[in-house]
């Protein structure tokens, strides 16, 4: 099957221009083929953007064990909806990704089940080193120091210490330090609580700042790649400024544009691990995407239903869904003037397939997978929770109007989606990675040659 693409503004590799992008089943067979090509099927673009598909690295599916809030079936289609053509899960379901069967069970059920393509990292425990050291078909290692889930928490140093020396894999972090937390929560509970509010106090800029401070001096001892997810501090910036190929960092769309002032307006809906936190931080965090310091924005998507989130804090639970809408809210950014096209492109798509290793995707480059996504720049949508495609049904971006919206997502050459519709019959494809590349600013992948 031959599909041509033709008359897009591409965001390439070497910039954006007009181009006709030619696809051959999976593959970008060619740029700017020739003009007597034999193609199966044109789309004329005129008037669209191209780029590649976007690539979450940090998702929360709830497949298995939590399927009420979303499983992979539901997550996938809102990521077809949204742009994302592969998504990364993490490791705390039920049960918790801790072994290599419970990892390919993971990746059994995405076969039958994902529209868009798929990988999940293995969780560490105190228990499971040995795992750990020979984990295959997996981004990489996910450590919760902080925020744990079932038996998850991982904050004694001689545990740390032997992950991050004695294994191989790139290791990423939730970095919240526990003594803090605890401490901040036995003293506001104290005297009372007032308010979802109460979670920024609990879960504060000392708690993220120490917790990272730790894993990035881990990684650099042990010479070890590390990947600081969610920052929402101002004062983790400093900490891996100068990452080298060694750090990496991503910033959500919840910690750039939601601070303290919105829990009046949202209450629990912005309630996150970590907690969000000053507008100062906000404008922080998006200077450290423009200057290079932050390389990928991911969403770190955690559904729950409203009834769970309606609970009076403390009982209700922390985590918003927002893989459907990351895309818009970033281009929304362009339509401002606050960023480029091509710099959402790479935050969004090439960053996360070179921290993560990910062969032959997050570029339109012959030869690369034809995950890819027609966006229209102009168009003005706004997010209402009964058009949600997750599970959950509720986006803390209800009633908020964005220009500049993906209006149709390929995965591996096939349309999944277009004009409202899905093809429920698709299957994406699990992630292939190649760690022996040799990390950040690496690539890889085949090049086409045969486009008559």
């Amino acid at each position: 099957m031959r599909t041509l693409i033709r008359n897009a503004m591409c965001v390439l590799p070497t910039g954006t221009r007009k181009a006709d992008v030619l696809i051959q089943d999976s593959k970008i067979l060619g740029i700017d083929p020739p003009a007597g090509a034999t193609v199966d099927e044109t789309i004329d673009a005129e008037g669209l953007h191209l780029i590649p598909g976007v690539i979450d690295d940090h998702v929360h599916f709830r497949d298995p064990g939590l399927t009420h809030k979303e499983d992979l079936h539901s997550g996938s289609v809102a990521c077809a909806a949204g742009g994302v053509t592969t998504f990364l899960e993490m490791p705390n379901t039920i049960p918790p990704t801790t072994t290599q069967e419970i990892l390919n069970a993971k990746l059994d059920i995405a076969a039958s089940k994902s529209l868009v393509n798929y990988g999940f990292y293995i969780a560490a425990s105190t228990e499971n080193l040995h795992e750990l050291k020979n984990a295959t078909r997996t981004p990489g290692i996910k450590i919760f120091i902080g925020s744990s889930t079932g038996n998850l928490l991982v904050d004694d140093q001689d545990a740390l210490e032997a992950i991050f020396s004695e294994t191989s894999l790139p290791i990423t972090a939730h970095c919240e330090d526990e003594a803090t937390v605890r401490a901040n929560q036995a003293r506001i509970a104290a005297a009372g609580y007032q308010g979802h509010s109460d979670h920024s106090q609990i879960r504060n800029h000392e708690a993220a700042r120490i917790a990272t401070a730790r894993a990035v001096d881990l990684a650099r001892r042990h010479n070890h790649r590390f990947h600081v997810v969610h920052v929402s501090t101002a004062e983790e910036i400093a900490l891996f400024a100068d990452h080298g190929n060694l750090l990496t960092a991503e910033a959500c769309p919840h910690h750039l544009f939601f601070n303290v002032d919105d829990y009046e307006r949202l209450g629990s809906r912005v309630q996150m691990n970590p907690a969000v936190k000053t507008k100062a931080d906000n404008q922080a965090l998006l200077k450290a995407l423009l200057d290079g310091q932050i390389q990928v924005v991911a969403t770190d998507h955690a559904p729950h239903t409203l009834a769970e989130k309606d609970q009076p804090y403390p009982q209700s639970p922390s985590g918003l869904p927002a893989v459907e809408n990351s895309l818009a809210l970033m281009l929304d950014q362009v339509h401002q003037g606050n960023c480029s096209l091509e710099q959402v492109v790479s935050w969004m798509c090439d960053a996360p397939a070179r921290v993560w290793d990910i062969v032959s995707k997050g570029r339109i480059t012959e030869g690369y997978d034809a995950d890819l996504v027609l966006i229209d720049l102009n168009r003005k949508v706004t997010i209402r929770n009964a058009n949600q495609k997750t599970k959950c049904g509720w986006s803390p971006w209800d009633g908020t109007t964005l220009t500049g919206w993906p209006v149709r997502t390929f995965v591996m050459g096939r349309t999944v989606f277009a004009d409202g519709e899905f093809d429920f019959d698709h299957r994406g494809m699990e992630v292939v990675f190649e760690h022996d590349r040799g990390g950040y600013w690496k690539s890889a992948g085949p090049v086409a040659r045969d486009v008559t």
